[in-house]
């Protein structure tokens, strides 16, 4: 049996092992591409020799990736605040308000996690070009200020594990259901936050079709996947300098998780303890 089990695990090492190696095998090679010379972009050897930076220097002059790197940093932002905000009070009145039909609207909520979000495309459209908006970057941050089924859902699912007796005690108080909100939910959901936090963010820095459907035409308004779909049409065999955007592109993705690593996990780990 201990035979057994030993070469049980040691498969179970290994396939792990393999699946390690193909996620983080494509990131390599990305990151040895983008410090290679143009002449050695076709080698297969995972070191540069010898490395350079000469490839971002060219990113940053034959596209504006600074003002394309601000105006992804400035949407990913706005994104981020607007679902914090919007879906933690949606989750707090679903988690503690009683009120008619609580129940209803929110399985209402919940039906729209089967609508795609391409089919509400072209009604957006139409409003933001009533308003004015095409061409300017509000139709890419404004929505995120309406809330949402998925953040929504995960933060009640939070709430709901929080024990209801410190609302009560607070409202005894005198407390408010805002200062409730805010002094009490809030600081107790920082992990749920988290995560919540993590996958909007992560959801808007790699938004293409969006920055493609509201900003066609201006670079300098665009974003900076925007950029690098472009860069790899006008530019197709420089894949030096596209591994290098990309590369920079990727970047702040692993560094927002790595710092809300501990939440994150933990925020996912306990949204389902309660109905």
């Amino acid at each position: 049996m201990r035979r057994r089990k030993l070469v049980v695990d040691a498969l179970t090492y290994l396939l792990l092992l393999a699946g390690a190696v193909v996620m983080v095998g494509p990131f390599l090679w990305m990151a040895s591409t983008a410090f290679k010379l143009p002449a050695d972009q076709y080698t297969r050897t995972l070191i540069p020799d010898p490395p350079t930076l000469a490839n971002f220097e060219q990113l940053w002059t034959k596209l504006p990736f600074s003002e394309e790197l601000g105006n992804s940093v400035l949407i990913t932002v706005l994104n981020t605040v607007g679902q914090l905000l919007t879906c933690a009070m949606g989750a707090f009145v679903f988690a503690v308000v009683r009120f008619r039909f609580r129940r209803a609207l929110f399985l209402l909520l919940l039906v729209t996690f089967v609508i795609p979000p391409q089919v509400t495309l072209v009604p957006n459209f139409i409003l933001f070009r009533w308003l004015g908006l095409i061409g300017t970057q509000v139709p890419l941050w404004l929505p995120a200020f309406w809330g949402g089924a998925f953040g929504t859902f995960l933060l009640r699912q939070y709430f709901l594990t929080i024990p209801r007796e410190l609302a009560e005690s607070a409202r005894v108080e005198g407390a408010s259901l805002f200062q409730i909100f805010w002094h009490i939910y809030l600081p107790l959901a920082k992990p749920a936050l988290a995560a919540l936090a993590v996958f909007t963010f992560m959801g808007a820095w790699n938004d293409l079709l969006h920055p493609l459907i509201y900003l066609p035409a201006d670079l300098h308004k665009t974003t900076i996947t925007v950029g690098l779909s472009l860069f790899q049409t006008q530019y197709g065999g420089k894949w030096t300098v596209l591994m290098a955007g990309t590369l920079v592109s990727v970047a702040p993705l692993i560094v927002v998780f790595f710092v809300a690593q501990r939440q994150f996990i933990e925020g996912i780990s306990l949204t389902g303890l309660r109905r």
